[in-house]
């Protein structure tokens, strides 16, 4: 392990919130039982909030950003993990109390490390990293609650960003009708490539106002919130289920009963965060093998550590497409 690595650093300074690249040591890092020589990271919509401070998410500073990495194990204290594993790890605490994945080494609790499945490159896990496995998780629990292909169409929201691509090309993978709901026009080509089969353009929605809209999806994943999900009840088709997995769009959710007690909806909580362990693991299994993406490569642009004051600006504005991989080798 090197003496000295490069790593992504936010601090508050007089109460301005900003990062930048510092050279660190592991003795500066946050303790854990597993060290990671880190090859990838990625970012998200909370890694902007955090790094910019537009939204209060980091609980101590300073603070190493970045809450997916992946990489290669070069020691642990704990048995389940060996020099030489390739190693991921998304959510928990990881670039929100504990220095994070923007670093070139990370060390983190053993608890909170999952193997790379077979059938996924840490280039391609990063892909994925916290909104793909959103994403997947949101589809294992509308399967849950009964969703299959021919049940009927399946409408993401917020089709362009991390969850949303994702969201649609896994479901084209697993032979879905899906609805991509957009606001960017310029990227419907995108979006019929990873897989969706009619567009819906966000400005020119009727979201109605009545209590049940005309019954119309079968499921929803929806990163969005606010309004976009309360138009999502009014018209899920009976014993639809919807995910819900953001607030990009709102934290107030403005709706009635009436979906919930004359058609049956069933609104479902998605937090990848905390995902306990045993699902954890089984989701990113799938990812590896039947949830896989044809279309990673169309999803995913790379950029370095020094490139990130310039990417979060396009998360918090809503102009990002994809997926964005930080490399860290």
């Amino acid at each position: 392990m090197s003496a000295t690595f490069r790593a992504y650093r936010i601090f508050n300074e007089a109460g301005a919130i900003q990062g930048r690249l510092v050279q660190a040591t592991r003795d500066e890092l946050t303790p854990g039982d597993v060290v990671i020589k880190a090859a990838y990271s990625s970012v998200n919509y909370k890694d902007a909030l955090a790094a910019t401070g537009a939204g209060k998410i980091l609980r101590r500073f300073p603070l190493i950003g970045g809450i997916d990495v992946s990489g290669t194990v070069v020691s642990s204290t704990d048995s389940r993990f060996r020099e030489g594993d390739q190693a991921l790890v998304t959510g928990y605490d990881l670039g929100v109390s504990h220095d994070g994945g923007y670093s070139e080494y990370v060390q983190v609790p053993a608890d909170w490390v999952v193997n790379v499945p077979p059938g996924l490159s840490l280039f391609e896990a990063m892909t994925m990293g916290t909104a793909g496995f959103t994403a997947a998780l949101s589809i294992v629990q509308l399967e849950h609650n009964g969703l299959r292909p021919e049940n009927g169409p399946v409408i993401v929201t917020g089709a362009t960003g991390g969850v949303g691509s994702l969201g649609v090309a896994i479901l084209a993978t697993l032979g879905y009708q899906i609805t991509a709901l957009t606001g960017k026009d310029q990227q419907h080509d995108y979006l019929r490539k990873l897989g969706a089969s009619d567009i819906v353009a966000r400005g020119a929605l009727q979201m109605g106002t009545r209590p049940l809209e005309k019954a119309t999806w079968a499921g929803a994943i929806d990163p969005v919130g606010g309004e976009t999900l309360a138009w999502l009840t009014r018209t899920m088709m009976p014993h639809g289920s919807i995910a819900s997995s953001g607030l990009t769009g709102g934290v107030e959710l403005q709706t009635t009963v009436m979906p919930f007690i004359l058609r049956g909806v069933n609104l479902l909580g998605i937090d990848s965060g905390m995902c306990p362990m045993a699902k954890r693991k089984e989701v990113w299994r799938r990812l590896g093998s039947d949830m896989k993406p044809k279309h990673l490569t169309t999803i995913a642009r790379e950029v370095g550590l020094e490139d990130l004051p310039r990417v979060f600006p396009t998360l918090l504005n809503g102009t990002a497409t994809g997926r964005t991989v930080v490399k860290l080798g």
